[in-house]
């Protein structure tokens, strides 16, 4: 039986569950896995012995179930823990694949807007927009980094209504990059627009959980909670088999022809689960992997 480990409260007694994910590792406790907790400051200041030394010695395989990190910080904690004696069942290549966009897009092109991107370092100058926006063969996109979007900025930081415009395709484009700051995962991607139906018609985003290839769960997506989508996976399998990742998480939402289509891609264990909604069915599904 796989263990799990979560992140640690930093305010609270030592090896209590941060209380984000108490109700997850209670879960996780009564399908009758163990649980260990790891120091997500420590990991993110760059000190990943630290990070794990409240993990048992000879734990054995298990899965990471915390906030996100980035590909460094992970193989750092990965290291870490195999001197340990625990191998986390996703290896850093395969969380890597699943958690930033160039890993995951190649296998998804045919069920997701058409994407390009280009590496970007925070602080250094901002350069070649134009022609990723050219290559990209499309009038409308937002722009994201590797890992996430700013889409609650939308008409600032997010939406370009028109790539051939250059001065809102690099003041949108910049604006995001200024407010991720250093938290910039890899670089700038600009993702195709695409007519999505809003939840009022029927439409909406929902979470999909697969494990081995299977969906385990299909939740509402954490931003809307009380909105839950029944989407048609029959599309979405083929991708998902393809992934290299055994725990990844798809968001599905229903465009306007009635397709249903995949917005994002992420590695299960560090995706958000939706408030309100039993973790139950994922626990038992991870501790007996």
């Amino acid at each position: 039986m796989a263990a799990v480990l979560f992140c640690a409260d930093p305010l609270g007694p030592p090896g209590r569950v941060d209380e984000h994910f108490k109700a997850d590792a209670t879960a996780v406790r009564e399908a009758g896995a163990t649980v260990a907790v790891i120091d997500h400051d420590a990991l993110t200041a760059g000190d990943a012995a630290r990070a794990v030394r409240r993990v048992p010695a000879g734990l054995g395989p298990a899965w990471y179930r915390g906030w996100m990190v980035t590909g460094a910080q992970y193989t750092a904690l990965a290291a870490a823990l195999t001197a340990k004696g625990c191998d986390l069942l996703t290896d850093p290549t395969a969380y890597r694949t699943a958690h930033e966009l160039p890993g995951w897009y190649p296998a998804f092109t045919e069920v997701t807007p058409a994407s390009a991107w280009l590496a970007h370092e925070p602080g250094h100058p901002l350069s070649g927009l134009d022609a990723l926006a050219a290559s990209l063969g499309t009038t409308s996109a937002i722009v994201k980094d590797y890992v996430k979007s700013r889409k609650h900025e939308w008409d600032t930081a997010c939406f370009i209504p028109d790539v051939t415009d250059t001065e809102a395709l690099h003041r949108v484009a910049s604006t995001f990059v200024r407010l991720r700051g250093e938290d910039l995962a890899g670089g700038v991607v600009l993702r195709a627009f695409e007519d999505f139906v809003p939840p009022a018609d029927g439409g909406g985003e929902a979470r999909v959980w697969w494990l081995d290839g299977e969906p385990v769960a299909v939740t509402a997506h954490p931003d809307t909670p009380g909105h839950q989508p029944e989407p048609d996976l029959t599309a979405v399998h083929g991708p998902v088999s393809r992934l290299p990742a055994r725990f990844i998480t798809t968001d599905l939402v229903l465009r306007a022809d009635g397709a249903w289509r995949v917005v994002e891609v992420g590695d299960g264990q560090v995706s958000d689960w939706p408030a309100r909604t039993g973790f139950g069915p994922l626990a038992g599904a991870l501790a007996a992997a």
